[in-house]
């Protein structure tokens, strides 16, 4: 940037603990040192987004969060200016995608690729520090990806709803050969990018599972095989659900199952479809609990995992499989005035895929 830099920008913020946030003026930040300035493009809108400014400050101020903050952390755009100290970062002009999680780099997890368990990471980009839903935002250059053509509306969804899907599927590829069935539970953003990962990187069938006929029929676009609508507020429909998907597998069971919804029913769903030496990863964050005896309960030797997050490994691989054609960005687009309307219809659940807002 020259001379000409402006001194603010609009942005969408969390002004103070438990506010709603909104739009409003903030700087336009320098660059640090080790940091690039990046014009934003594209902002995917998240879930997560809609709790932030509902954190008391005594749990902010546990995490290393500081208000006020610029809401955004799915982000492509274009490197316009380099800080001190960034050899090796992308030229100016260069389009990228910015690493959703934050990590330090430094720590025993980050040094051995896993980095999406770094302790240091709890703030980031739109959590706790400034993210992307304003026209310019700064990063690390260790969490750039170039774009390589890639259009970065559908990029941004990517970095986290797409990596974190990834995470959970590159975890149960080891149980998956041909033959085998793999089952989502909840096709909606992350659910969605699931059925294509297991269609782009395993031989086996999937099953997609959710309770919205759109939902389905977009999973089948996606490449899902099978589809099964999801189960009712009774209590013998996760039986019933488990029951189902055993039926498509001839009594066998599942290889896999991912639960991107969290409920109660869900994970008690899910893990009764797996078969033994299989796998159940919960994904979905609706605080649901498994109540199972030991014995009986549980699929046998079956590996049962949750996480949050994904990897830079990971969102490297997702942008690689976008830029070769083999998965793809389901979106509805917003510009940064109607910012609010978008979170609204994301709450609703009227969106068709992954909101993304254009600064």
């Amino acid at each position: 940037m020259t001379s000409s830099r402006p001194s603010t920008m609009p942005a969408y913020r969390v002004q103070d603990w438990l506010e709603q946030p909104r739009l409003t003026d903030a700087p336009v930040p320098l660059p640090g040192r080790g940091e690039v300035l990046v014009a934003v493009a594209a902002n995917g809108l998240c879930h997560s987004d809609l709790t932030m400014s509902q954190i008391p400050a005594e749990i902010g101020a546990a995490l290393g969060w500081r208000v006020p903050f610029t809401l955004g952390h799915e982000i492509a755009g274009t490197v316009v200016e380099h800080g001190p100290d960034t050899a090796g970062a992308p030229p100016p002009g260069t389009g990228v995608a910015l690493v959703s999680p934050a990590s330090c780099g430094r720590c025993r997890y980050c040094l051995t690729g896993r980095d999406s368990a770094c302790p240091n990471g709890l703030a980031g980009r739109g959590y706790g520090q400034d993210g992307g839903l304003a026209p310019f935002v700064v990063a690390p250059v260790r969490s750039l990806i170039p774009l390589n053509g890639l259009d970065p509306i559908a990029a941004a969804p990517l970095t986290d709803a797409g990596a974190t899907s990834y995470h959970a599927v590159r975890r149960v590829l080891p149980v998956l050969g041909p033959g085998d069935t793999a089952v989502v539970i909840g096709v909606g953003g992350l659910g969605g990018f699931a059925v294509q990962h297991l269609r782009a990187c395993s031989p086996a069938r999937v099953v997609a599972v959710d309770v919205s006929a759109e939902r389905l029929a977009t999973a089948r676009e996606l490449g899902a095989d099978e589809t099964i609508t999801g189960i009712g507020p009774q209590p013998s429909a996760p039986a019933q659900l488990a029951g189902a998907i055993r039926e498509l597998t001839g009594g066998e069971g599942a290889a896999a199952v991912l639960d991107f919804v969290g409920t109660d029913a869900t994970i008690a769903a899910g893990v009764g479809a797996v078969r033994p030496f299989g796998a159940f990863g919960l994904v979905g964050a609706a605080g649901g609990q498994l109540r199972a005896p030991w014995y009986g309960g549980l699929p046998k030797d079956a590996e049962i995992f949750t996480f949050q997050g994904s990897t830079i490994a990971d969102a490297q691989a997702v942008i690689a499989l976008a830029a070769a054609g083999r998965i793809r960005s389901v979106v509805d687009v917003f510009p940064l005035d109607a910012v609010a309307e978008a979170y609204r219809a994301l709450h609703e659940g009227t969106l068709r895929g992954r909101a993304v807002v254009t600064p």
